[in-house]
This record gives C-alpha cells, structure tokens and sequence, in this order.
C-alpha cells in the first residue's frame, strides 16, 4: 500500500483560508445577531434621545435627565460606556436606528402599536398622557373637534399623530393638523407661550416641568389616556439586547431605581400653581439680583439655586420677614436657632443665609447614611421645618408599614399622617404637623426647578439677541441683552424694532 504524502505546506494554507471563511462566517452571521457581544466589544453603548428636563440635559457642565441617568446605569451595568447622541426632533431618532447609528432610543418615547410594528420596545418603566396645551389668555379648546389645521402643529415622529389617525377615522372627520418637519415639541410648547402657534399636543410629564419656567403654558384637554413609556432598539431576530433590557429593567425597578428617578423628575407634584409661578419668576428678575452673590457665597455643600429656594420658601426673600410663630429672617431662623449659631441679628440678611446654611448643614449630617446621597437633603429639610425628632418618628413609621424609610418618596407620604391622633400617640415624639413640611419640601422642589431652568433660558435667549444683534445689528446688543430675560417677548421686542424682512429672519432664526 502505498503511503500517503502529505503536503503540510499546503494544508497550512488551506487550513489558514478555512479558518478565514470560517471566522468571516462567524462575524457575518454572529455580531450582528448578538447585540449585547457586539455593544461589548466595541466598549460603548450608543444612544440617541432629545434634550428636554425629563431625558438629556446639560445644566452648566452636568448632565442630567431621567433617561440618560437610566442608560448611564444600563452602560455600566453591561460594563461599557455611555455614548449620547441628541438629535433636533423624534423622527431623526428612528432614523438613527434604521441607518444603524444608535444602539437604544432613550428619550422618553412612549409605545404604541405603529412603533411596535417597526422597532423592538423595551420593558415599560413610566407612563404619561398625551395634553393639548394653548397659551393662558387664549380661547381654551373644549374639544379636538374645535381645532383646524391651522393652529395645531405637531413634532415630527410624535407617537400622538397615530392616535389622531384614529380619532380623525373614528370620531372627528374634519380633524386635521401640521406637522413641522423641524420643530421638537419643547419648541413648539415655546412657540404656544410666545403666540406663533395656537396649539400643540405634549406629553404630561415634559409639560409639568415646562410650566415651572412659563406658566403662560396651559393644559386644555387630555387627547390620550396613560400611555407606557419604553426604549425602543432594532426589531429583528436578535433579542439579547431586549432581553437585556427586561433583566436590567426588572432589576432597577426591585431596587427601586426607577422609583427615586420618578422621585427626583416628577415627585414635584403635579398641583400647578400659576400665580404663584408668575409671583415667583417676576422675583427672580426684581428681588434674586440683591441677594444670589450672598446664597453662592454660602452654599458650600449644596447648589446655590436650591439655598435660594428654601429661602424663598421661608421669607419669599424678605429679610425683615416675621412669622406669628416669631421665626424671623430670610431663612426664618427662631431666636434659639440663632443664638445657637451666634447669630446677633436674624433680620441681617447675611447672618441669616449663612446660619440657616449651617444649621440645614448640621442636619444633613444627621441623616443616616443609608439614604442615598442625593436624597439626603429633603430629609434634611423636613427636619429643618418640624424638628429632626419628628423625621426620625416619621421614618420608624415608614418601616413599620413596611416601606423603606431610606426612600424620600415612600417617607414625605407618611408626613401628613403624624398630625393624626391615632398614629402619632403611638410615635415617640408624638404630633407634628407632617401636612405642613411635606408642602415645605414639596414647594422647595418646584422652585428649584422654576429656577434652574428660567435661569438657563434667560442665559440661552441672552446668547441668542448677542448672536442675533451681530448678524442683524438693528437693534443695540445692550438692549437685547437687557431685554432677554423676560424670556418669550424678547423677540417680539425684535420685531418691533426691525425691519419686516429683518424681522422674518429673526424670528426664524430663533425657532432652530
């Protein structure tokens, strides 16, 4: 028999090029099927969202927003980083997943059956209504039957535009409506307050926080009923990104993630408030200027917006303020608090900022550690309004009714309760007026976030008349900047002051 030869030269090569064929096979047919191996090994998972308070936002250098504090975590629990990709309107963010350019659409999308039929949803994790808004003044709908074409306007790639297909088919023939091709809701919301348009349809919880920075933004009706929020990814064979998704999701809702983001985007309640909003905005203009350089000075452990909050809360920034109770001062100190701190005189603005500053500091000491970092302070300041004594009572109540009393928002609902005779005889401390701090807290909240935001609006709109004034030098750039902060009649200041064409231009300009 003759014996065989082998050319093992050849077999190399041979074996070289089927180990190609082979790997080529693998990285054709595998990496793309498998999501999560292929966000691994590139180290980075892609998201694209839109900017607004409740999914991306950059206040001076931080970032926040509840999606992309959800994605940061979802990133770190797959090990890799966050890469965030904002885009101007909801369409161009399908577009990003049919062109392959984000791996997640995180940005507050809610499901519906349209989406479902094209792109894979996620595990719930919020809910929210589409609304019809106008601006206040203005003739208030009553029903969408009321409404033409001509004063509702739409965002590009808004889900609500399949619910008004439906509505339109089923219930109002003679419905119609616009959509912009380029203007995200939060623009077309700006547009209402400043009368370019008559109406548009958001959702509940973007409008909430709008109205803290223009209260002139009203709520006509509800188009839709409680709709689920989700992440939507590529749909096709492959689901270990979506079953990821659901164990990460599932995860964050046991360990109550989701509730403390639900806490610290939308626990600002929704009781709206719109005198007490305009009251609040006009100060922030007339009265804030005299005293923010004392709250930077002295708040030192947390962000200066907030220590004013609190004191417009306490005194509405009056340093002579005066309670029946005798509590005196911008920070409403009472005489043993004072004395205390070495406080000579209450009604000093700068001794009383800077002791109510101390004081509140003392107490987030106290808060124990088991409370998450960024949740310290409202303990801290319901304490602050009812004595430390009675927050510890009210967290022994919590537990006792098996809630989690290192979670604010399963504790500030037990507060009311500690003015009730039945719970609070069987409390150490015994009574307080738990309804009274829980709405201390509650209206710190909402200012904070009133000013957080007129704040940024009133620097993006000075930068846009600086802008404005260097490309169409019509009016002084002094004025325009002078005239910025009132926020939305700013530009029609512009349009006053310009020619008609000049104007047009402005006005578009300021749209993008």
């Amino acid at each position: 028999m003759k014996k065989l030869k082998i050319n093992y030269p050849l077999l190399g090569i041979a074996a070289l090029l089927l180990f190609v064929a082979l790997s080529a096979a693998f990285v054709w047919h595998h990496w793309p099927e498998n999501r999560i191996a292929a966000i691994k090994a590139r180290g980075e998972l892609r998201i694209s969202t839109v900017t607004s308070p409740m999914t991306y936002i950059n206040i001076n250098g931080k970032v926040e927003g509840f999606d992309y504090e959800l994605a940061q975590q979802f990133a770190d629990e797959l090990g890799v980083r966050l890469k965030v990709t904002v885009r101007p309107t909801i369409g161009q963010l399908f577009d990003d997943l049919d062109n392959g350019k984000a791996d997640i659409l995180a940005a507050g999308l809610v499901w519906n059956s349209e989406r479902a039929k094209h792109y894979q949803p996620g595990p719930p994790y919020s809910s929210v209504s589409q609304q019809l808004v106008y601006r206040v003044g203005n003739t208030r709908p009553r029903s969408l039957a009321a409404i033409d074409a001509s004063q509702l306007t739409i965002a590009p790639g808004h889900a609500v535009i399949n619910d008004l297909r439906e509505m339109k088919a089923k219930k109002f023939p003679d419905l119609n409506w616009t959509v912009d091709d380029k203007r995200s809701s939060q623009v077309l919301m700006e547009d209402v307050v400043a009368g370019r348009i008559d109406y548009t349809i958001a959702d509940s919880g973007a409008i909430s926080l709008f109205q803290r920075v223009h209260p002139e933004l009203a709520v006509a009706l509800d188009v839709t009923d409680e709709q689920p929020v989700t992440w939507f990814s590529v749909q096709d064979d492959d689901k270990t990104l979506s079953e990821a998704m659901r164990v990460f999701f599932g995860k964050t809702s046991t360990e109550g993630v989701i509730a403390r983001l639900e806490e610290k985007y939308l626990g600002h309640g929704q009781d709206f408030d719109y005198v007490d909003t305009r009251s609040f905005l006009r100060a922030i203009d007339s009265t804030l200027p005299d005293f923010q350089p004392l709250f930077e000075k002295y708040a030192d452990s947390i962000d200066w917006r907030l220590l004013a909050a609190i004191s417009y809360q306490e005194s509405h920034w009056d340093p002579l303020a005066t309670s029946p109770t005798g509590v005196r001062g911008m920070m409403m100190l009472t005489r043993n608090t004072a004395q205390s701190l070495g406080l000579s005189d209450r009604t000093d603005a700068e001794q009383s900022i800077s002791g109510g500053m101390r004081y509140l500091r003392e107490l987030i000491g106290k808060v124990p550690e088991t409370v998450p970092e960024n949740e310290r302070i409202w303990f801290a300041l319901a304490a602050y309004n009812m004595g430390y004594a009675h927050m510890l009572d009210v967290r022994a109540l919590t537990a006792k009714q098996n809630g989690n009393p290192d979670s604010w928002a399963e504790v500030k609902q037990r507060l009311p309760l500690l003015a009730q005779k039945p719970i609070y005889s069987n409390l150490t401390y015994g009574y307080a007026r738990g309804h009274e701090a829980y709405a201390f807290v509650e209206n710190i909240r909402k200012y904070q976030i009133s000013l957080v935001g007129y704040l940024l609006e009133k620097d993006r709109l000075t930068e846009k008349a600086l802008q404005l004034s260097q490309a169409y030098p019509v009016v002084p750039a002094d004025t325009l900047v002078q005239e910025a902060p009132p926020v939305v009649p700013f530009l029609s200041m512009l349009n006053k002051n310009a020619t008609s064409a000049k104007a047009t231009i402005l006005t578009e300009g300021a749209r993008r």
